[in-house]
């Protein structure tokens, strides 16, 4: 009970008392004996709390536990994990109460928000807010499956040793529901755009339009006339599907807030406090999180994302088709070292030496990395991906060396003994074998 609560309940007891006395004729008796069923009926407290006020002359005092706290609580096991995803700036309750649940919290989430609430100084202080962009205009909306929304966020991954290094994910949202795709990957580069854009595109159609901003692997820049050049390999790739892309003004990500808006979610809601082993893992864990966030209503859009894409956008859009042009994308070329390894994601896998080009194209579907000839007409071999920094050898990855042979019967002979047990250096101090 708080202050004003008490100051309340003290003002409903003291207008009862000396509404009792006044019809009783003693209004400034001080001796008036208090009928505490009456006082009951005019209060609506209950006897046996008016007995205890009584002793204190219907003075409301403080409970004496108030401000102590449980030494053990239902949190107690938890805490230093939430410490931890506050000083990584994680105050959403709803996903540390999930996480807490994951690992056997047996709370409500009322009490991860108090903590969270208590614990406000382990927050980092957030970034100065910028000023405003402009004056204020109406949001930009789109029809059913007409626009995707796709960019890259950046984290940085901390390895057991201590190094760190950089991952990339790329995002895509629909515009109109905003079902989402997302995809972790060890770098930027151009081949990866083009195989999460197909990852996507398998899950959610291809569109009319794709929406993003002005990167490398998509534009080399503007003509005289302010028209994008394409970059060459993009504008081949997106000819084999069949979709146009739209660019956004230079430094300007207001336009395409959806997808900018996922990737701050992606960072505070998914990234935050997880630890993954591979790649392959990380992204199964991904869109196992996509279908969590597109099957629950959203408020903005008053509707179920993946209701609406599958009974509206998916009208719109057209089924992708793998055929063996894009098959190509989800294969990039490498080059084959003099060693006979072709590197991908950061580790070498062996090729054998009967393929004689020095080029081949590598494909890696969860744990299994499949090498193809340039063609991808030819499997060449395929790797169990361990994720292991070790070179990854395949049979006939070398041509066998010459071996001589005895071309008479061998008749000399010998003896080979068991290997000779290592001296303890500390046996001239064993005084049990002394005579």
């Amino acid at each position: 009970m708080n202050v004003n609560e008490r100051n309340s309940l003290q003002e409903n007891i003291a207008q009862a008392i000396e509404e009792m006395k006044e019809e009783a004729g003693r209004k400034n008796d001080p001796y008036f004996k208090v009928n505490l069923a009456e006082l009951a009926r005019r209060t609506g407290i209950s006897r046996k709390k008016l007995r205890n006020l009584k002793k204190n002359g219907f003075v409301v005092k403080p409970n004496g536990n108030a401000g102590r706290h449980k030494k053990n609580h239902v949190l107690s096991g938890f805490t230093n994990y939430i410490d931890n995803l506050l000083r990584r700036s994680m105050t959403n309750s709803v996903v540390i109460f999930k996480r807490l649940v994951d690992l056997g919290y047996a709370g409500c989430k009322t009490q991860v928000k108090k903590y969270i609430k208590d614990h406000k100084d382990l927050v980092p202080i957030p970034r100065a807010t910028v000023a405003p962009q402009g004056d204020r205009a109406r949001r930009y909306r789109t029809g059913p499956g007409e626009v995707y929304q796709m960019d890259w966020g950046f984290v940085n991954v901390e390895r057991g040793n201590g190094t760190v290094y950089r991952a990339a994910c790329f995002t895509m949202i629909c515009h109109h529901c905003g079902r989402r795709y997302i995809e972790f990957f060890p770098n930027a580069m151009q081949e990866n755009l083009f195989i999460g854009m197909i990852h996507a595109f398998q899950r959610l159609g291809v569109p009319k339009y794709v929406l993003t901003d002005n990167m490398k692997s998509v534009v080399n820049g503007r003509d005289s006339d302010g028209m994008p050049v394409w970059n060459h390999e993009y504008e081949t790739f997106m000819t084999d599907i069949g979709f146009n892309t739209k660019l956004c003004l230079p430094r300007h990500p207001y336009t395409k807030g959806c997808v900018e808006r996922l990737v701050r979610v992606v960072k505070g809601n998914f990234v935050a406090g997880r630890a993954f082993a591979n790649y392959t893992i990380l992204n199964k864990e991904a869109l196992t999180w996509c279908d969590e966030q597109d099957s629950i209503c959203h408020q903005g859009n008053d509707f179920v994302p993946e209701q609406q894409h599958s009974k509206y956008c998916m009208q719109n859009v057209s089924v992708l088709t793998l055929t063996e042009s894009l098959r190509k994308y989800l294969a990039p070329v490498r080059k084959i070292s003099w060693d006979g390894f072709v590197c991908y994601e950061g580790r070498r896998f062996g090729v054998p030496y009967t393929y004689k080009s020095k080029f081949c194209r590598v494909m890696r579907d969860g744990f299994t990395l499949s090498i193809y000839s340039y063609d991808m007409k030819e499997l060449l071999v395929t790797h169990d991906v361990t994720w292991s920094r070790a070179d990854s050898f395949c049979e006939e990855q070398f041509p066998e060396q010459p071996e001589e042979f005895p071309t008479a019967p061998v008749k000399a002979s010998m003896h080979e003994e068991p290997a000779p047990a290592h001296g303890n250096a500390f046996g001239r101090f064993n005084f049990d074998t002394e005579d």
